[in-house]
């Protein structure tokens, strides 16, 4: 590699690395306690557990949904969802209108056996509020996708940095660090070295991060796409009125459509992963990796009849699968450790290269003055 195309690199890195590492810091930040959200919402909320009476069986869907309802009368239920830790508590999503934006949800989380409340969760807890800012830093969809061009940037930094890295090796020993020389030098190879560890997780962590970020612009494919095709019969029909037809009923048409699966999601007609005329139960794998990946099986809310259930195209199963990778959260403790660490080894690595360019500008700085004063002396005599 020719000087002029080693300068052509550092100036990616540099600039590339610049841009990004104030918000790359703050995603570091924010999400080293998110990958032990579990155990940390275990101790900042309060746990209900569901208890289960001697000989109780489950209550049907329809009466825990009349329940559900009679917390928050002026709003209705939009989505039914199960608790993914506890199998015996149920939660409804309720709002003024099926295609509400989040912020006007309300929550009922019941006991499936006995229709007791169990709680009202909110939504502004202090892990909500962290993953909020750790999402689109309370912008909405533009800070989501701003994030996401930091996401990018973070990539094409790792890039070069691993080129320029290799160029550096040529003269050295691999994970040198010299101990002896200058401050800078010193956190020059520190920060190489601790760059080139998280290489690989850092690499992960940050394009899965791009691809979360673009999960508005996913549901809309998917609703343009495939759902648009699926519900396509009924795209002259007028809405619903009156009763809709039992969730019950629905569910088993579902779960004949997908026997070795087990519902995850249902959602009422009118909101955005349904169409003005359906239910849509979405079903999930019963292992660790195919819980993550969902199937929507459409029942017609008026008669109660299975319409179309197809699996999720390539680019909303690259989706559903990018979140676990990003937060470590599907290989237990261990691998929550592991990610924890090469955060902090992240952070450390943002940390020296700013430091590293404050000291270049202020050598530069000071080269500078020291030319200067040289010049005048000369002048001067």
């Amino acid at each position: 590699m020719n000087i002029k195309t080693a300068r052509r690199w550092f100036l990616w890195h540099k600039w590339t690395s610049l841009v990004c590492t104030v918000f790359l810091l703050m995603l570091c930040l924010t999400g080293l306690p998110l990958i032990f959200h579990d155990e940390l919402d275990g101790l900042l909320e309060k746990q209900v557990v569901a208890e289960i009476p001697e000989g109780a069986r489950k209550l049907s869907l329809d009466s825990l949904a009349v329940l559900a309802g009679k917390q928050y009368p002026a709003e209705k239920i939009r989505y039914i969802f199960w608790d993914e830790k506890d199998k015996n508590k149920i939660i409804f999503d309720l709002a003024a209108k099926p295609d509400a934006p989040p912020e006007g949800s309300r929550y009922a989380m019941l006991n499936m056996y006995t229709g007791a409340v169990l709680d009202k969760p909110t939504t502004d807890g202090v892990m909500d509020i962290i993953l909020k800012i750790h999402i689109n830093m309370f912008l909405g969809i533009g800070g989501k996708l701003f994030l996401g061009l930091m996401g990018i940037l973070f990539v094409i930094a790792i890039i070069s940095g691993v080129v320029l890295y290799g160029r550096i090796m040529k003269k050295y020993d691999f994970g040198m660090v010299r101990k002896y020389k200058s401050n800078r030098l010193k956190w020059l190879d520190t920060h190489n070295l601790i760059g080139i560890v998280t290489l690989t997780w850092a690499s992960v962590v940050g394009l899965t991060g791009v691809i979360n970020t673009l999960s508005d612009v996913v549901l809309a494919l998917w609703q343009q796409g495939q759902l648009k095709e699926m519900v396509a019969p009924y795209a002259h029909q007028q809405p619903l009125t009156g009763n809709l037809s039992s969730l019950d009923r629905a569910m088993t048409v579902a779960q004949k459509a997908a026997p070795h699966m087990e519902p995850r999601i249902v959602t009422y007609p009118g909101t955005l992963f349904s169409s003005k005329h359906h239910y849509a139960v979405f079903m999930r794998g019963n292992t660790s990796l195919t819980s993550r990946l969902l199937m929507p099986a459409l029942v017609d809310a008026k008669t109660g009849a299975l319409t179309d259930a197809r699996r999720m195209p390539w680019y909303v199963n690259t989706l559903f699968l990018s979140e676990p990778l990003h937060f470590g959260d599907y290989g237990g403790m261990p691998l929550k450790v592991i990610w924890a660490l090469f955060d902090l080894g992240t952070i450390i690595v943002l940390i020296t290269g700013l430091y590293l360019w404050f000291a270049r500008r202020k050598a530069s700085k000071l080269q500078w003055s020291r030319f200067t004063e040289k010049t005048v002396y000369e002048n001067e005599a």
